[in-house]
């Protein structure tokens, strides 16, 4: 196996460091990269070789898991950066997204508790528009190495696919 441990995701995959991913090239690469590394490809090596294949493949898989996910390859970049997104212990969020948040929040439960089906979709449609303008803005920041705002629209979008998450359970819940 010619790869390296202390590559860093992109370069795993022999993409450039940036927020924006050309997906085919990833899934092209990282299925190149699983085959030169899957485990049942070195089940001669014996006990070490097969445990650095496994270790390789699960490391594969992980980069390919966090560079696929936008929330989760901005939260990558970030770190990589040294910037903390403080996602645990800062929930100071500006006044006008909480004000927001809370708005799709009370129209969550009103339209769960009134089992309107139509409303949440309309919600998740609005959610999700949001979500792609903000996934765009994000992408800019990240690109001009702008952290700071970059780590405040990291967490507006965590709290963002919490609220989506909450929709997708009240519509399921509806749908059973």
């Amino acid at each position: 196996m010619a790869t390296n441990f202390s590559q860093n995701h992109f370069e795993m995959f022999g993409l450039p460091v940036s927020f924006a991913v050309d997906m085919a090239r990833l899934d092209t690469a990282y299925r190149e990269v699983q085959a030169q590394v899957h485990p049942d490809r070195h089940a001669a090596a014996g006990d070490a070789g097969r445990r650095v294949a496994m270790q390789w493949s699960t490391r594969a898989n992980e980069a390919y898991q966090t560079l696929k996910d936008p929330l989760k390859r901005a939260i990558y970049l970030l770190e990589s950066r040294g910037a903390d997104i403080g996602a645990e212990n800062n929930t100071a969020m500006e006044p006008a997204f909480l004000m927001q948040q809370m708005e799709w929040r009370e129209a969550v439960e009103d339209a769960t508790g009134a089992k309107n089906i139509d409303a949440l979709d309309q919600l998740l449609r609005e959610l999700r528009e949001d979500k792609k303008l903000r996934y765009g803005k994000l992408g800019a920041l990240l690109d001009s190495g702008a952290n700071a705002p970059a780590v405040e629209a990291v967490r507006q979008l965590m709290f963002l696919e919490k609220v989506e998450d909450e929709i997708g359970a009240s519509l399921e819940a509806l749908d059973a």
